[in-house]
């Protein structure tokens, strides 16, 4: 699954358009990865040049984004957002209504929890662009976030001077207990950053900012593009995404989220499990199957063979069941023997169910296969009691108005 990492451009702090400018008409710093994790094709590009890729997130400057440390409320999904705004109004520096707050990933209500607070018009205003360009945004994250690493990166603001000099040099800094970028011009910088973080935190720089910052920090630091920071901080499990600033999932892009969601890293155990346990229903069905033609196959030439060692006379085989049954029936008829269809065994069977009391016949009739009794005289009884005895023998009675025919019963199986 490829994923585009898209760098937003900061927001103008000043002048009358500060929220409006967009993504629109902005180069972009962006990155695609085939797997989103391997660093694949960067550049910069308009947002209608943008390459196109499974995922698409979208990444905050740091400079955009502030932090606050809250108890999150116990309210209704539908409310939240403004339970936020309320318990945090005090600290926004805009209003509410001009501020978008997002919480950190799997929130517990009444527990503490970190919610990120950036320009609601200008973040929606970049979204707003980049969709109209034909980019739609799956996620946006913070390019830096609380976290139990502490963690420093250096970088210039565009418009800085590009040699990287201490008073154009911006550091983004965090750790478990805040996340924030400033100047380090001054000696805030070096106030914020706890003495023992110094030399256990993890510094990186980006190429133009690299020189400074090991200057400013008195040691090395690794050196890391805009793209390859932004890939590092589209790992995150952040999506800024939230209230009314969510994907609008549904139709047929919920079916593509969801598609493009179990494709993923974290569903290919269960994808290998699936198609093994698929693999494995198919290829036993092909065996039962083949068992069952073997089987099959093997009856038929047991019967074939049986046909032909007994009555050798028939060449064309058709039903092989029926030809044995006639064979057999020609060659009891012509030995002189009775069989079970036979007028005598007919007769015999109707003899020893014939109710008591009841008259002999005056006349009867004889088809292959059933004897013919007319039913005058018969009353409901006595033909519950001929029918009941004939089945006890293996015989069974079909009567009407105007006769009554005895057959054998058909062996199970047969009709």
């Amino acid at each position: 699954m490829t994923l585009l990492v898209i760098l937003l451009p900061p927001r103008p702090h000043a002048g009358p358009d500060a929220g409006a400018r967009d993504a629109a008409t902005s180069t972009l710093v962006h990155v695609l990865s085939p797997d989103g994790m391997a660093l694949g094709n960067t550049g910069r590009s308009v947002a209608s040049a943008l390459p196109k890729a499974d995922t698409v997130v979208a990444v905050l400057p740091p400079t955009d984004v502030a932090w606050h440390r809250v108890t999150l409320p116990k309210a209704p999904a539908a409310r939240l957002q403004q339970a936020l705004a309320g318990v945090l109004e005090e600290q926004l520096l805009d209003e509410p209504d001009q501020t978008h707050l997002a919480l950190a990933p799997k929130p517990t209500a009444g527990e503490p929890t970190w919610v990120a607070a950036t320009h609601r018009g200008w973040l929606s205003n970049q979204l707003a662009a980049l969709e109209s360009a034909g980019v739609t945004v799956d996620r946006v994250v913070p390019a830096c976030a609380p976290g139990n690493s502490p963690q420093g990166h250096f970088f210039t603001q565009a418009g800085d001077d590009e040699n990287g000099q201490a008073d154009k040099l911006w550091l983004a800094w965090s750790d478990a207990h805040q996340a924030l970028s400033l100047r380090t011009a001054g000696g805030l910088a070096r106030a914020v950053v706890p003495p023992e973080a110094m030399k256990s935190a993890s510094w990186t720089a980006t190429p133009a900012a690299a020189a400074a910052a090991e200057r400013w920090l008195g040691a090395p630091v690794l050196v890391r593009s805009d793209a390859e920071q932004a890939l590092v901080a589209a790992r995150s499990g952040w999506n800024l995404r939230q209230f009314d600033l969510a994907a609008r999932a549904r139709g047929v892009r919920a079916l593509r989220d969801m598609g493009r969601h179990m494709m993923g890293a974290s569903w290919r155990p269960l994808r290998w499990g699936v198609l093994a346990l698929v693999l494995i229903q198919v290829l036993g069905l092909n065996l039962w199957a083949w068992q069952q033609r073997r089987g099959i196959e093997s009856r038929r030439a047991e019967t074939l063979a049986l046909l032909r060692g007994s009555h050798p006379q028939v060449r064309a085989v058709l039903d092989a069941p029926l030809q044995m049954a006639r064979e057999t029936d020609l060659l009891r008829a012509s030995a002189g023997r009775v069989g079970t269809d036979d007028f005598e065994a007919l007769l015999g069977q109707a003899a020893a169910a014939w109710p008591e009391g009841r008259p002999p016949v005056e006349r009867l009739r004889f088809e292959p296969g059933r004897l013919v009794l007319p039913a005058a005289g018969w009353d409901p009884a006595q033909l519950q009691q001929l029918r009941t005895r004939l089945e006890a023998g293996g015989g069974k009675l079909v009567a009407s108005d105007a006769e009554l025919s005895i057959a054998r019963q058909a062996p199970k199986g047969q009709p």
